[in-house]
């Protein structure tokens, strides 16, 4: 950051304005409005210290920066944070940033600056899982969150809660979010529903959909307390993601395209991606191909050159179902084949999925035995975390498989093991006893 001895206080805001790419307007806060900024910025008006910390804060650096313009250690070490935060977010080169977050964890922990070395590890556990590598994830955000608590920083407990099902570890993502939605109940009625919401993601993933209905209830109970717009987007997602798992496509689609609406209005493309790419699942599971096809072109476009390594995987995978129900298998092997390296063995759900578009394509491709060895592997992944609905999928296909290939006795086992064991799982799951506050 630029060092100016000679600056005034007006000059310092404007100069930090500029390089945030910030309007007096998108500066102006509770209490200050642009006109006064812009009267600070021509040196018109001295701010008051109330309105300097109020500034800082919209700028991201602190009132004595502001103020003098030199930055004690500990603040350097702040502004060093803030650039790393905006860094992860917009750059392409995810080595280098985490490089510097690496050297920022060290330098803070030297300074005793305890809590900018704990929002740095949480950083590096967000940049672990945007790799794609939960295992490693896991153990960065397990040390941030135990470094925070869950009204502090929910982007550290709803990453850790992620990458615990990415790892196999539903349950205990469970256990992390009701104690996060015990944390903030009575207070701030975005972040509980933010995190009733997150519950209800992981109880979905952990095959329990009473009690992700049970979560979600809840979070509607609280929703009519803000009139935040992603409150309104999450509870659509919710419902959306809880209906595509159980059956339920008309409901599924309904939801989402309420979600979209008010996404579109925003300039979050990442989300917005996610969105068209789950409308693109909900089809194909409904066999749908032709239109899911329009919808992942889309997510594709939205999510950049450089998306998360999940939305990458799960971009290639619904591509690979999309192609090989509509019999271009040649394509669908191939981005089934490119999903599963870039999955690798980090996240078996995900593979377990990309096995199941991989066995799909190849069984039209006429290979039976390889086929029957690829869904036999998704089938022992997708129920082993769980996934009942992809599970059912899965075991209907090898059944197919096997008849073809003269095994009718395997078949029937197949198909009675998905009528008795996995659908009454998807479509009529019994529920846990659930830690939700009183309402």
């Amino acid at each position: 950051m630029q060092e100016a001895s000679n600056e005034t206080i007006g000059a310092r805001i404007k100069r930090l304005r500029r390089e945030r790419g910030l309007t007096q307007r998108e500066l102006a806060t509770s209490g200050i409005s642009y006109a006064h900024i812009s009267r600070i910025e021509r040196g018109e008006r001295t701010p008051s210290v109330k309105a300097l910390r109020k500034i800082a804060a919209q700028l991201g650096v602190t009132a004595s920066y502001l103020e003098s313009g030199a930055a004690p250690a500990g603040d350097l070490l702040v502004l060093r944070l803030r650039d790393a935060e905006l860094a992860l977010r917009l750059s392409d080169d995810a080595a280098a940033v985490e490089a510097d977050l690496r050297r920022l964890e060290a330098d803070a922990a030297a300074a005793g600056e305890a809590v900018v070395a704990a929002r740095a590890t949480g950083l590096l556990g967000l940049a672990a899982l945007r790799r794609g590598n939960h295992a490693a994830a896991v153990r960065l955000l397990e040390r941030a969150a135990a470094a925070h608590t869950p009204a502090e920083h929910p982007d550290v407990f709803a990453a850790l809660a992620r990458s615990y099902v990415g790892v196999g570890r539903a349950d205990d993502a469970v256990a992390l979010l009701e104690d996060a939605l015990q944390a903030v109940a009575g207070g701030d009625p975005v972040l509980a529903v933010r995190y009733a919401t997150l519950l209800s993601y992981a109880l979905s993933e952990a095959g329990d959909l009473q009690a992700a209905r049970e979560a979600v209830a809840y979070a509607l109970e609280h929703a009519h307390e803000t009139e935040d717009r992603y409150t309104r987007v999450r509870m659509h997602w919710s419902n959306a993601r809880l209906a595509a798992v159980a059956g339920d496509v008309r409901e599924a689609l309904a939801s989402l395209d309420r979600a979209v609406t008010p996404l579109s209005a925003t300039e979050d493309e990442r989300q917005l991606g996610r969105a068209h790419l789950l409308w693109a699942e909900t089809l194909t599971f409904d066999g749908r191909a032709g239109e899911a096809l329009a919808h992942l072109k889309l997510a594709e476009q939205l999510l950049g050159r450089a998306p998360d390594a999940e939305d990458a995987y799960w971009h290639r995978t619904e591509l690979a179902r999309a192609l090989a129900q509509l019999g271009r298998t040649r394509k669908a092997i191939r981005c089934a084949e490119e999903a599963l390296a870039l999955i690798g063995d980090t996240d078996p759900g995900e593979r377990g999925a990309a096995c199941l578009a991989l066995g799909e394509a190849v069984a039209k491709e006429g290979d039976a035995e390889r086929a029957a060895a690829v869904l036999r592997e998704s089938l022992l992944l997708l129920e082993g975390q769980r996934l009942w609905r992809e599970a059912a999928v899965a075991a209907a296909l090898l059944a197919e498989v096997c008849d073809a290939a003269g095994r009718p006795e395997e078949a029937a086992e197949l198909r009675r093991h998905r009528a008795e064991s996995l659908e009454p799982r998807y479509r009529d799951a019994s529920g846990r006893r659930l830690r939700l506050p009183a309402c």
